[in-house]
Order: C-alpha cells, then structure tokens, then sequence
C-alpha cells in the first residue's frame, strides 16, 4: 500500500474511532424507548437543524448529484433547486405543528404511533401499513449510503481498473466497513449519538463541499476563464453546458425533466428520518432557531454541489465517463491535495466529509425502522405488554437486520447512488407526504382516507419504477416522468376523496386538532 493510502487511511480511522466514542457514550444515557428512538425530546437548535439536514443529504449529495451536474451540466440543478424548495417549505408548514400535534398526541414517539394515535385507529392498521412501508424503502435508501461508502473506498485504495469500473473486491471491504462502524454507533448510542455525530458530520459536510471547488475554481481560472477551461476538457459548447434550461448538446430541456427534478421537494414532507427530527426539538423557540439554521446550510450545500460537478468537468485531468462520474468529489480530492503528508492528510480530511453524508444518513434510517419494528410492530401489535428492555432489544435487532438486507443489495457495485435514492425519495415522499400534510391540517381526513392514500402512494411508486407495462419498459422510462410527481398527486386525492365518502372523524379528534392552534409548547 502506498504512503498516500496509509495518510488517508489513518484520517479514516481517526474520525470513525470517533464516531464509535460518541455511540459508547450515549450507550450509558439511554434508559427507554423514548431516549433511544427520540432523545427524551430534548434537541437544541444547532443539533437539530444539522442533524436534519446530515441526515437529508446523503452521499448523494457529494456523489450522485455532482456526477450527474458532471456528466449532464448546469441543467441537472433543477433537482437542487426542487429540493431547496421543498426544505424551506417543511421547515415552515411542518416542523413546529408537527412536534406539537405529536406531543398532544399520545405523546408519540414515532411517525407510525403519530398516525395512529391522530386518527384514534384502536386495530393498529396504519401503524402496521406504515411500518412495513418504511421497513421496504429504507432497506433500499440505506443500500444507496452503504453504496457510496464502498465507492469511496473502491475509488481511493482499489485498483484502477481499464473500462473504469471498481475493483470489486475493495468495493465489497469497503461495504463491511461503512456497514459495521454505522451499525456499532447506532447500535449503541441510538437517537442521541445519532444526533451528536450528525451533528459533527453536518459542519464537516459542509466545509468540504465549499472549500474543495473554491480551490480548484481559484487554480482552474488563475490564468483562463470557466469557460475555455471546459473547452479544453471537452465540452463542446460551454454556453449549453452552463445553461439552466439546455442539454449539453443544445437542446431544450423538457418540461417533464424540469417537472420531475423539481418534484424532488414533494419527497420532504414524507421523509421519517427527517420530520422525526421535528417531534424531537425542545421548545418553540429552538424551532425557530433551527429553521434558519437548516436553510442557510442546504443553500450552501445544494449550490457547492452543483458547482463540484463543473469545477470537476474542468479541473480533472482525467475525464469521467457514466460508469464512474459519482466519483467526480473523490477525484477532485485526489487531485488537488497530492505531493506531500501534509496535503494528502488534509485531502483524507476532506474525504472524510463523504464518509459524514453517508453515515449521517444510514444511521438515522436504520433507526427510525427500528423503532418502526420495536415501537410500532413489536410492542404496538405482537406484545402489547413487554417491557421496555425487552422492545428496545428488538429495536436493536431489527437494526442488524435492515442493514444486512441493505448490504445484499448493495452488493452489486454497478448501482447508481442517485437511482437508488430516487426509489426510495419516492416512495416515501408518496406514501407518507399526503398523509402528513391532511393529518395536520385537514381536520375531516380520516383513518380510511389516509390508509387508501398511503396504499395509492406506495402502489403507485413500485408499479410506475419497477413493473414493465410499456413494451418491455417501465412507465418510467417510457414517459421520463418522476414517479413521485404521479404518486403524490394520486395519493392526495385518493385520500381526501375517501375521506369525504366515510364518517366525519369524532369530536375527540376535532377537539385536539383544534388545540393545536394555540399550543405554546
């Protein structure tokens, strides 16, 4: 192995060894359900903005979304863009109703027993569907961080190999890496190590995503400009490439393109690991504090970003085709800090931030499908009575096993980290966005409407993404059109539609959704 590897390998193990410190801390402040799966309700603004936004963004945003900008240029923004929109907008209409609703609300400590207990649903039929939903997609969101962690180290200590593809026997060690240091501190610590690493990782993110294109951006453009040093890497016409409504080769984007990347937004209002950060703030106030926090940073986020995908197309020496453009952020590392300890050091540093979107994610799904499974499955339905040291032992079970089943699909290191989590965005953004919106703020949505909706969402993701009906294509792929554009809106108005035709809800349930209003809480 080579002293460069050894440098970046040694920042590696110090910032992971740190992580697994913070989860054996917390290990000893965890005493029940509601420590392990909400932090005692006790989130500062700083911690629960950054942990949000962590756990949002994942190695998608320093991989899939640059290698897409890379390849495709400016136009590919538009998801940014939607995703921008679709913070602001939950940060504002979500995040303080939620955590006061959840609160009155039986106290609830999941998105689940949230359902449940706002529509009175005494069989625990949303519960169980809403469960199993998140159990499906988040086995599939975290395979795409367990992905990107093995990327990064296939792409830094494997062997180059001549079609560009990984080496596939260090992308398979990387995958046992990312998967057991996420499960050890997770495992450990729950919604409070959670929370602290995210916390570290978010500010990590952060730096490296602004400084790593502002540097090569300063190099690149010391003695030319942006755009003759596209031209000499090349891109054809530099004017398209850099333009938000044109394909790289001249032509108009399509009103369904822009429409879909867009309607990536829609996917926040039904994200658990996100909107459970909100059932978990301390106060009024610290929401305020967070909102402004969470937006500055996905500001920066979004547009660093976009801007790494085309400092990449014309700073890299060598050029990147489809197999291998999510590795665009790695190679830009690479490059610019080379030649001696110090800069290779740093550069480890900066890598690091891919490893802090990856982790911050996948532990934040693994532990909202455990208590998922522990809370609402296990404790809500089998045994109703067990205690809270036997529930929390299931949680932690159903943590290993979620991550082993995101591990085999994994596997195959020819995944796209931007497909895989555009599955998943869509699937929740379907099946739980609707529901989330009317179960805040339409009082005559009922438990019917709301199971048909999330039914029609979920149903409509899978059948649209994954069933070819239009000779031999998805419908996907036949119309270019985002599944959650169509599951979204179909799930809406199945909801309230099955809502008006079925019983007005009780004035048990009007009454609280009406004290939500003045609540100061």
């Amino acid at each position: 192995m080579s002293t460069e590897n050894i440098i970046v390998l040694a920042a590696f193990a110090v910032y992971m060894v740190l992580m697994i410190a913070i989860g054996a801390f917390y290990s000893r402040k965890t005493k029940n359900n509601e420590d392990y799966f909400l932090g005692g309700r006790n989130l500062g603004g700083w911690t629960a903005a950054l942990s949000a936004q962590a756990s949002d963004m994942s190695g998608w945003l320093l991989m899939g979304l640059p290698g897409a900008v890379y390849l495709a240029g400016t136009g590919e923004a538009w998801i940014a863009i939607g995703l921008l929109i679709g913070t602001i907008l939950n940060w504002y209409i979500v995040s303080s109703r939620l955590r006061k609703y959840t609160i009155v609300a039986g106290n609830s400590l999941t998105i689940p027993s949230f359902f449940e207990n706002r529509y009175r649903d005494k069989k625990g039929v949303i519960k169980i569907v809403s469960a199993v939903i998140i159990a499906i997609f988040f086995a599939v969101y975290t395979a795409s961080a367990f992905s990107s962690g093995a990327k990064l180290f296939a792409t830094l200590f494997g062997q180059k190999q001549a079609d560009g593809s990984m080496d596939t026997n260090v992308y398979l060690i990387g995958l046992i890496i990312a998967a057991v240091v996420i499960l050890i501190y997770t495992f450990l610590g729950g919604f409070k190590a959670v929370c602290a690493t995210d916390f570290i990782q978010g500010l990590l993110m952060l730096v490296a995503i602004l400084a790593v294109p502002i540097v090569a951006y300063a190099l690149m453009t010391w003695d030319t400009g942006f755009a003759a040093s596209l031209s000499a890497k090349g891109v054809q016409d530099p004017a398209n490439y850099l333009n938000f409504v044109k394909n790289s080769d001249g032509s108009t984007i399509s009103a369904v393109s822009v429409i879909s990347n867009l309607a990536w937004g829609l996917g926040y209002f039904g994200m658990p690991h996100i909107i459970i950060r909100f059932m978990a703030i301390k106060n009024e106030h610290e929401v305020k504090k967070s909102r402004k926090i969470a937006i500055v940073w996905c500001v920066l986020s979004l547009v660093a970003a976009c801007f790494v995908g085309l400092v990449a197309r014309g700073y890299l020496t060598n050029q990147l085709t489809d197999a291998n453009s999510e590795t665009a952020f790695i190679r830009l590392i690479q490059q610019l800090f080379s030649g001696n300890g110090f800069l290779i050091f740093i550069g480890g540093i900066f890598l690091c931030g891919i490893l802090a979107a990856i982790m911050s994610t996948a532990d934040s799904q693994l532990l909202v499908t455990s208590s998922a499974i522990s809370e609402d499955i296990f404790k809500g339905v089998i045994k109703k009575d067990a205690s809270e040291k036997k529930a929390l032992l299931v949680g932690r079970i159903a943590v290993v096993a979620v991550a082993v089943i995101a591990f085999l699909i994994a596997l195959d290191p020819n995944s796209s980290i931007m497909s895989l989590v555009s599955d998943a965005w869509a699937g929740f953004g379907a099946a739980f966005g609707p529901v989330v919106l009317l179960a805040l703020f339409w009082k005559r949505s009922t438990l019917a409407g709301a199971v048909a909706g999330m039914a029609t969402g979920t149903v409509t993701v899978i059948v649209w993404d994954y069933l070819p009906l239009m000779n031999g294509d998805t419908i996907y792929k036949a119309t270019g059109l985002y599944s959650l554009v169509v599951g979204f809106a179909l799930a809406l108005v199945v909801n309230v539609v099955v809502s008006l035709c079925t019983k007005k809800p009780s004035k048990e349930i009007t009454d609280e959704f009406e004290s939500i209003k003045s609540l100061d809480i």
